[in-house]
């Protein structure tokens, strides 16, 4: 677990700049492609697949 949200925060852009930009966010459950990003009820980002209704964050 990171000491500060600094480490977090390195951790996620470390993770974005060495993403691939033609990488596409996809179902764990069916692996569909169609997933939309939402406002969770405390303020944070969740994610729902509009194909089998399976939801994360």
């Amino acid at each position: 677990m990171p000491a500060s949200i600094f480490e977090e925060v390195d951790h996620f852009l470390e993770a974005a700049l060495t993403r691939d930009t033609t990488t596409r966010l996809s179902c764990p459950s069916c692996g569909s492609a169609h997933v939309a990003q939402v406002l969770g009820d405390n303020g944070g980002i969740s994610y729902v697949c509009t194909a089998c209704g399976h939801s994360w964050s």
